[in-house]
């Protein structure tokens, strides 16, 4: 999808068509913190860009519309188009809320020719969603991912095998996957800048270079990517982040965001019916020194108590080891190590956890009706 986010908000709001739409954290005036989730074509014209801290992309456009997500009104509209997608093919693998590989190798006979279905793909979401996207179409996922990228916004391009190396090589070495900032300075100063100049160098330099992952890149390089389209709709992990409106170092305040985290984890885990048996905390100091505490619990869990007291003590043994000297700018919380719901740890349950289970079971009743905001611990 193109602009996803930001094109969803244009369609619904006509005012804002054709203006610079910016999706993300409050600007704040320039003062705000967080960043771009993503922009409007508009928008990109000033240089503002997804991942571009929020305070920079009002510099370079103060009379952008900014506007905060609105993850459940994307996430409908995202169900809308997988949806049509799957009268396609089967064979989706969805890769983001806004993003998919189809492999159509056994179905797109029925409309001709591989182009006829990504045209009439664009079509019909055209029609019923009145969204644009751009439609990749290759011999394999790393091609396809790069032709829709290519011809962005509101493209469509086949790259066929005969033509695939023509198309291929004369990229920069970065739109190759797995290649970034670090990984293509150090092709530079091997003298390689383009895809085709990594496909005819050695493999044993890029093997001495870059280990395992150069004779990947070889491989890439040429075109051969043997990765099949998968079904796998496993839910890996589950995370909430919170990035402050000033560093703080008050530790009452670094609590009671822990808390409101893990509480949100807590009611998503309960919501898609998962356990989970690994916490991670995530903190960025003020400095962007990014660091991570995880531990395994004892057993799966999705109540807030399991999840809330072993991540204030990850994230205070942390906090103890720099003595509480640095401002603190991002906190997260993230449970995984997924097993089925009904999977039992323990042939003993423990003490008041029936208690526990009534107490969750009627917190998530309140928010299910009256939103999250309206219970919180105090």
């Amino acid at each position: 999808m193109d602009a996803f986010f930001a094109a969803v908000e244009q369609r619904d709001n006509p005012a804002l068509r054709g203006k610079p739409v910016i999706i993300g954290a409050d600007p704040m005036g320039g003062k705000g913190r967080g960043v771009v989730s993503t922009c409007s074509y508009e928008a990109r014209k000033f240089g503002v860009h997804s991942a571009m801290p929020i305070s920079l992309a009002y510099r370079k456009c103060p009379a952008g519309f900014y506007l905060h997500p609105d993850m459940n009104k994307y996430s409908e509209v995202s169900e809308q188009v997988f949806t049509i997608l799957r009268d396609f093919t089967p064979d989706v693998e969805p890769v983001s809320i806004d993003e998919a590989f189809l492999d159509i190798t056994g179905s797109y006979h029925l409309w001709k020719t591989p182009l006829s279905v990504g045209q009439t793909i664009k079509d019909r979401i055209k029609k019923d969603l009145n969204l644009n996207c751009s439609v990749g179409i290759a011999p394999n996922k790393m091609i396809a991912k790069i032709a829709s990228d290519y011809c962005k916004p509101d493209g469509l391009l086949e790259i066929t095998a005969g033509k695939l190396l023509d198309f291929l090589w004369p990229l920069s070495v970065n739109k190759i996957w797995g290649v970034g900032e670090k990984t293509k300075e150090t092709l530079n100063r091997l003298g390689m800048f383009t895809v085709g100049d990594i496909a005819h160098a050695s493999l044993e330099q890029l093997h001495h270079r870059l280990g395992e992952h150069g004779l990947a890149l070889y491989e890439l390089a040429h075109g051969r990517d043997y990765r099949e389209v998968t079904l796998d709709h496993e839910v890996k992990s589950v995370s909430n982040e919170h990035t402050f409106d000033e560093d703080t170092r008050d530790i009452n305040i670094l609590h009671q965001t822990l808390s409101w985290l893990a509480e949100k984890v807590s009611y998503r885990l309960r919501q898609d019916d998962l356990k989970g048996k690994t916490l991670t905390v995530k903190i960025r100091t003020g400095g962007f020194k990014t660091v991570t505490r995880a531990r395994t619990l004892d057993r799966r869990t999705n109540y807030f108590d399991d999840i809330y007291h072993p991540a204030k003590e990850l994230f205070d043994e942390f906090y103890a080891s720099i003595g509480g000297r640095e401002v603190i700018r991002l906190l997260g919380v993230k449970v995984s190590n997924f097993e089925d719901l009904f999977v039992q740890d323990s042939l003993f349950e423990k003490p008041g956890s029936l208690k526990k289970e009534r107490v969750h079971l009627a917190v998530d009743k309140i928010k299910n009706k009256f939103g999250e905001g309206a219970i919180k611990r105090g």
